[in-house]
């Protein structure tokens, strides 16, 4: 550690003021990237300020800024992170980070300190602190680095830095006059309580709530009387009537609904391609066969049939003496 000269001191509360104020925004962003969580992020802050202002007396003012952070980082707060649910936003993925690797990237982004003061932040060399930015660098699936994701992170930490709540900035201010004033502890209790508790009639509330959800459900198991469900006695008595007869559905329409509606209408409707397609079997042959080049056989014409038994002797002779006959007569 370098000696203090006297130029170099702070020149009193002024200075000091000055210095906490200019990191007011950063650390309290930083702080809360870094746990998760806006309150646990404040109370570190102040609880670090508060932890800074005997030591910056002592310390060359620079030397500040890396005393300042060492000491921001080194809060219990911030050794957990909370974790996201729903990562929405660039921030919220650093949650996915390692603890060393998401301090070395907020120093440089949120911090804005150069690699070598970063490093002495962390008490790592500048080799090593290199080697752990380059892995909190957002990354492709591939390994390659991804310099849009990385814009867009830095652009989404400098908005936070610019752009936080009127009434947050009034709580930090508070507590950094308060550390100022040498009330440091009673500083870091205001916003921690400030930020997290919540009204006293919200619990009674919710319990009873509760309550009455118990007893709702329970009421649904208690027996009731016998025909006592709306209010009445159990004499009440139930008149039971048949219902009247009704027509069949099909009584209802006539025999032109009845064959439109039928699920054969189509082929109902044509005759000739219903029998048609009950020789569909043939049809089918007779198509199969002339695509084959199959020709059927031509039936022959009518012949008369001869008769291949000669005529016997005595039938020939009858013949002749009938024909003879037949000449002689008159």
């Amino acid at each position: 550690m370098s000696v203090p000269t006297a130029s170099s001191r702070p020149s009193g509360p002024p200075a000091l003021s000055a210095f906490l104020r200019g990191v007011e925004r950063r650390g309290a962003v930083l702080a809360e990237l870094q746990a998760g969580d806006a309150a646990a992020g404040d109370a570190a802050l102040t609880e670090a300020m508060r932890q800074f202002r005997p030591e910056a007396g002592s310390l060359p003012m620079a030397d500040w800024p890396r005393r300042f952070w060492a000491l921001l980082l080194a809060q219990p707060r911030l050794g957990q992170r909370t974790a996201v649910a729903v990562p929405i936003e660039a921030t919220d993925r650093l949650g996915e980070l390692g603890s060393g690797p998401r301090a070395a990237l907020l120093l440089r982004v949120a911090a804005g300190l150069s690699e070598e003061d970063a490093a002495g932040v962390l008490g790592v060399s500048l080799t090593g602190y290199r080697l752990a930015l380059q892995r909190a660098l957002p990354h492709h699936a591939d390994g390659r680095a991804d310099p849009l994701a990385w814009q867009q992170l830095r652009e989404q930490i400098h908005r936070r830095i610019k752009t936080l709540p009127p009434d947050r900035l009034v709580r930090l201010s508070s507590a950094r006059e308060a550390v100022l004033r040498g009330d440091g502890a009673a500083a870091s209790a205001e916003v921690a309580s400030g930020t997290t508790a919540r009204p006293r009639w919200l619990m009674p509330l919710l319990w009873g709530l509760l309550a009455l959800c118990v007893l709702a459900m329970a009421a649904t198991f208690l027996p009731f009387g016998r025909g006592n469900v709306d209010g009445v006695g159990s004499n009440r008595r139930v008149d039971v009537e048949p219902l009247p007869e009704a027509d069949s559905p099909a009584s209802t329409y006539g025999d032109e609904a009845a064959m439109v509606t039928h699920r054969d209408f189509a082929l109902l409707a044509d005759p000739h391609g219903e029998a048609a397609a009950q020789d569909m079997e043939f049809n089918s042959w007779l198509a199969a066969q002339q695509a084959a080049g199959v020709t059927a056989p031509t039936p022959p014409p009518d012949i008369p049939v001869q008769e291949d038994v000669a005529p016997s002797p005595v039938a020939h002779g009858i013949a002749a003496e009938t024909q003879a006959e037949t000449e002689d007569a008159p």
